[in-house]
């Protein structure tokens, strides 16, 4: 697997992720968006790296689908249709598996071997996880 960034789509499999997401009828889309992200939060003591990087892909895509979120795709990065109108409990499930993901350290470590690209890469998945948590506030 290829690894060019410390974005959420900086890899093979974060891009192939995103390819998936092509042609898919809007309920397709959202149900492959709910599972990446229920992997993770499903998993045991162990989370894959893989499901990692899917669940936060898919918490990028869904956090820059909110208005106001701040966070901005790439034209290159995300799926070349606008993501269909996505329900709120995707923004839940998408909290909570950041929020397992930055609890596993050692997963989220693995693979870099830059201690500073590995430290940039949990700031990007705090910053989603944070704009999504601003917008589940109660005023939104």
């Amino acid at each position: 697997m290829g690894t060019w960034g410390t974005g959420p789509f900086d890899s093979d499999l974060a891009a192939d992720f995103v390819d998936e997401l092509e042609a898919l009828t809007p309920q397709k889309i959202i149900d492959v968006l709910g599972r990446a992200l229920q992997r993770v939060t499903d998993s045991g003591a162990h989370v894959d790296r893989g499901d990692i990087i899917e669940a936060v892909a898919a918490a990028a895509l869904v956090a820059s689908a909110v208005p106001g979120s701040g966070i901005v795709i790439d034209p290159d990065d995300g799926p070349s249709e606008p993501l269909p109108e996505l329900p709120l409990s995707l923004r839940r499930s998408a909290v909570l598996a950041l929020h397992r993901v930055l609890q596993n350290e050692a997963a989220t470590a693995a693979g870099w071997v830059d201690s500073a690209d590995a430290a940039q890469w949990r700031r990007e998945v705090r910053q989603i996880m944070d704009a999504l948590t601003f917008t589940l506030a109660p005023e939104h």
